[in-house]
């Protein structure tokens, strides 16, 4: 229970970050901006669904983790693992290419690793696991 608590506190605390950022900055919106504040309140919706299934679950009486999350999670991180690898070599080709710095580059990478692992979860979450 207190783990799910903890997930909504710091979810609030992202999103209330994010938008002190999004709304206080002195610079013009650009498409970059957007497109990052849609990425980390996509990452956050995310934490709030898993933080809501557990709280469901505890309610029911079920263990927070089981073995068949346990699996989904190990499959899912190493899938997303694989996928991020070839995501830092594509933004390591393109860098020269692309106008940007280089914390703002790998703030993108960060927020694509995240992105990543979230469709890989959500995949091996609603599809299954196969037996082995």
């Amino acid at each position: 229970m207190k783990k799910t608590i903890i997930v909504f506190v710091v979810a609030l605390l992202v999103l209330a970050a994010t938008a002190i950022w999004f709304f206080t900055g002195n610079v013009e919106l650009k498409l970059t901006d957007i497109l990052y504040f849609g990425v980390i309140v996509l990452v956050v919706s995310f934490a709030v669904f898993i933080g809501i299934r557990r709280l469901l679950s505890s309610r029911r009486g079920e263990p927070a983790e089981d073995e068949l999350s346990n699996k989904v999670l190990r499959r899912a991180a190493g899938l997303s693992y694989y996928i991020s690898i070839y995501m830092w070599l594509a933004i390591m080709y393109f860098s020269d290419r692309i106008k940007a710095e280089g914390h703002t580059l790998i703030g993108a990478g960060i927020l694509g690793m995240a992105l990543i692992f979230a469709i890989c979860w959500s995949f091996f979450n609603f599809r299954g696991i196969k037996n082995e």
